[in-house]
């Protein structure tokens, strides 16, 4: 739940007070800053001011999270949230008539877009877009919104980016000409135990600033079957009703089977589960603060946060643990959790990512007997 103004750190109060309305900004910040509140914020702000403002993320899932969010905030009026895909397609619509052309992958055709906004006849209404997750969304969305003269402010963590049109800072930058830059620092999601295992997988670790508040450590649990996986997780999940319990899995199909296997051992969870893929309906539709268990697939994980975060097929990568792709989807994964977080895995030896870690930050508890 997004907190009240006056719930806001003094430097968040203050940074969203001297971001001027007009222009591009451009704002970043580690896991758990409060970026996702101060976007709802400030596009609280925009709309209150008068602007016609919309609040715009990457991924449907974190959509969802972010207009529920925007509904329960105090002061709160009708602000668009959608996706930047539908903007788009809804922009192109609206301006020129006609349906929009795709790239021959299924992507949008960025040339044809940026002809399109340069031949309009007639000034596009002006409009305010206020960003989160920045970083995953691509450059040629910031130099399209450029061309059409539209207002935008950007909450990003370049350490964030797990998609494939990802953009740097330095890239949104660019694409914008100069926009103000602004930093937010602080931790106030996760755990010092679940910060500093993170920090285990970022590309620079010379400048966390952990938590204080404490929890326990992180575990890794060895698994032999899907059965006892979804044993396991049951029990998590259990063991702390009333809050909220994710697990992130790395296929859909895994997604689906344990799904299934949860309705077998535990048919009282209730278990909700977003499948992008789906269709619209049951698996199309979820709220990640219910209490309960979630699941979620890797690449909708972004934007998201639990009290507990289970991630049980790690065994699943085997490429080279040093690579800054994989590291930074831990780090991503990881800093998820607000209170605990379990590794799962299944063969003989702990996985290549997680096996250098050292037991004062990653606890291997004995697996019970079955």
């Amino acid at each position: 739940m997004t907190p009240a103004a006056d719930e806001l750190l003094p430097e968040q109060s203050e940074l969203l007070h001297d971001l001027p309305a007009a222009g591009h900004h451009l704002v970043d910040g580690p896991p758990g800053s409060g970026k996702s509140a101060l976007a709802v914020h400030r596009a609280l702000a925009l709309a209150h001011g008068g602007h016609r403002v919309a609040l715009v993320s990457r991924s449907n899932l974190l959509r969802q999270r972010l207009q529920r969010d925007l509904n329960s905030a105090p002061g709160a009026t009708a602000v668009p949230v959608t996706t930047y895909h539908k903007w788009v397609i809804d922009w192109h619509r609206r301006s020129t008539g006609a349906e929009i052309r795709f790239s021959s992958d299924g992507s949008f055709d960025w040339d044809a877009l940026a002809a399109s906004a340069i031949s309009l006849t007639a000034p596009p209404e002006r409009e305010w877009l206020v960003v989160d997750e920045g970083q995953d969304l691509p450059v040629q969305f910031y130099l399209l919104c450029r061309l059409l003269g539209t207002h935008l402010t950007v909450f990003a963590d370049e350490y964030q980016c797990i998609t494939d049109q990802q953009s740097t800072l330095a890239e949104i930058s660019q694409a914008l000409g100069a926009p103000s830059r602004h930093t937010i620092a602080g931790n106030l999601r996760n755990s010092r135990q679940i910060s500093r295992l993170a920090q285990e997988f970022t590309l620079d670790r010379t400048s966390v600033k952990h938590p204080e508040r404490e929890g326990p450590l992180p575990s890794l649990m060895p698994l032999a079957r899907l059965s006892q996986t979804a044993r396991w997780i049951a029990e998590v999940a259990a063991a702390h009703r009333g809050q909220s319990t994710g697990v992130i899995l790395r296929h859909t199909q895994g997604q689906k089977d344990l799904l299934g296997e949860l309705a077998r051992v535990a048919p009282r969870l209730k278990t909700q589960t977003y499948i992008a893929s789906a269709p619209e309906g049951r698996y199309r539709t979820v709220d990640a603060s219910r209490p309960g268990l979630t699941l979620v697939n890797r690449a909708s994980a972004k934007g998201l946060e639990f009290d507990t975060v289970v991630v049980p097929d790690t065994h699943l990568d085997t490429g080279d643990p040093t690579a800054a792709a994989i590291r930074m989807l831990y780090y991503v994964m990881a800093t998820r959790a607000r209170h605990r977080l379990y590794f799962g895995y299944a063969g003989p030896e702990e996985p290549p990512m997680l096996a250098h870690i050292p037991p004062f930050l990653l606890e291997r508890p004995k697996p019970k007997s079955r």
